[in-house]
C-alpha cells in the first residue's frame, strides 16, 4: 500500500517497506552497492546507516559533521571519494536536512546516487523542497518515536527514477512482482498493513505535528539559549525537531539531576560509529573525527512532541535552569 500523497514530497514514487533499516537496505541493492564498494555517510548517527552498508558487503567511509547542525561536513566530503565510491549517504539527523544543493553537485561531479536518509526529517524542507524529495532516492522511517510514526516498524523509500522505482518493489517483495516469477533476489520487506492504517489516521495531522514542534522547539530555543547550545536552524531549512537535542559540557551531570526533578532525557548517540567493535576493521581511530567525538559526550535530547503543554515545557526549562545552576 503506498498511501503516501506524493503531491506533498514532489516525487514520482513511494515504496513503503517494513522498516527504515530495510529502506536503507533495499536501497543500497537497487544502486547495485556490494562487495569493494563504498559508501559515504557520517559516524555521529545511528548505526543502521552504516550497518546496511556492511550488509550489503560494501565499507562505509566515515566523513566527520558539522558542529552547528550535526548534519555532514559537506566541505570534506569530495576528499573521502575515492575509485570504490559507488553512492552518498547523508543523515538529515534531528529533523534538519543538510546542505543538499552541494551534496547533489558534487555527487554529480564524480556520477554518484544520494541517498538522503530522513529517518528523523520527514516533513522538514530546504529552499521549498521537502526531505525525501531532494536526491536520487529518499529513504525514511516510520518507527513510533519518529514525527510520522506508526505503532511498530515502518519505512518508506521515495524516488523519481521509474527503474529504481521497479527495482526497489522487486527486492522489497522477494525479488519479484509477480507470483512465482523471482527474476532477481529480494527480501520479505513489505510494509504491514495495520501499521499503514495508523498512518493513515496520522496523515491528516501531521501538518499540525510538524507546526507544533517547530513552535515548541522555538519556545525552548528563546528560553534555553542564553545558557547552553541549542539547535541551529540553517537558513532556508525548516526543522521537525524529531529531538530537541542541546549540548552541554557536563552531559551526564545534568542529565541525572533533570532525571531527579521528574524530566526525562535521552543521548543520541553517546558512541560514534568509529567507536563501534563492528566497525573496528575499518582502521579509524580516537581522533579522526573530532566533531562528531565532542558532540557525543556533549549532547542531551529534551522532551519533545506536540502534545507538551505550555506548562510541561516551563516545567522543561525551569529544570534545566536549575540543573545547570549546580554546575
Amino acid at each position: 500500500m503506498e498511501f503516501i500523497d506524493l503531491k506533498d514530497v514532489r516525487v514520482k514514487h513511494c515504496i513503503t517497506v517494513s522498516s527504515g533499516t530495510a529502506s536503507l537496505e533495499i536501497a543500497l541493492r537497487a544502486l547495485g552497492v556490494g562487495p569493494g564498494d563504498e559508501v559515504i555517510t557520517v559516524p555521529f548517527t545511528w548505526i543502521s546507516s552504516a550497518e546496511v552498508v556492511g550488509l550489503v558487503g560494501a565499507r562505509p567511509v566515515f566523513v566527520d559533521i558539522e558542529p552547528a547542525t550535526y548534519n555532514i561536513n559537506v566541505d570534506r566530503i569530495e576528499a573521502a571519494i575515492t575509485p570504490r565510491t559507488k553512492a552518498l549517504l547523508p543523515i538529515s539527523l534531528f529533523g534538519q536536512m543538510p546542505d543538499y544543493s552541494r551534496i547533489n553537485e558534487i555527487a554529480a561531479r564524480h556520477n554518484l546516487p544520494v541517498i538522503e536518509d530522513a529517518a528523523q526529517s520527514f516533513g522538514a524542507t530546504q529552499n521549498g523542497s521537502w526531505s525525501c524529495g531532494v536526491t536520487a532516492i529518499g529513504s525514511t522511517s516510520f518507527f513510533p518515536a519518529k514525527p510520522l510514526g506508526c505503532y511498530g516498524d515502518g519505512g518508506a523509500l521515495f524516488t523519481n527514477d521509474d527503474n529504481l522505482a521497479e527495482k526497489m518493489k522487486q527486492i522489497r517483495t522477494h525479488g519479484g512482482l509477480q507470483r512465482h516469477h523471482h527474476p532477481i533476489l529480494g527480501t520479505n520487506g513489505r510494509f504491514d498493513t495495520l501499521q499503514a492504517s495508523v498512518l493513515l489516521a496520522k496523515l491528516p495531522h501531521f501538518a499540525w505535528e510538524v507546526q507544533e514542534r517547530a513552535r515548541i522547539g522555538a519556545h525552548y530555543s528563546s528560553a534555553l539559549g542564553a545558557r547552553c547550545v541549542v539547535p541551529s536552524v540553517a537558513p532556508g531549512r525548516t526543522h521537525v525537531y524529531a529531538q530537541y537535542t542541546i549540548r552541554v559540557p557536563e552531559r551526564d551531570k545534568v542529565g541525572e539531576r533533570l532525571k531527579a526533578m521528574g524530566v526525562p532525557t535521552g543521548v543520541y548517540y553517546p558512541k560514534c560509529l568509529h567507536e563501534q567493535p563492528v566497525f573496528a576493521g575499518l582502521g579509524y581511530r580516537w581522533g579522526d573525527f573530532p566533531e562528531s567525538e565532542k558532540a557525543s559526550r556533549e549532547v542531551l535530547s529534551l522532551p519533545m512532541h506536540p502534545f507538551l503543554t505550555l506548562e510541561d515545557q516551563e516545567k522543561v526549562i525551569k529544570a534545566m535552569n536549575s540543573a545547570q545552576d549546580r554546575n
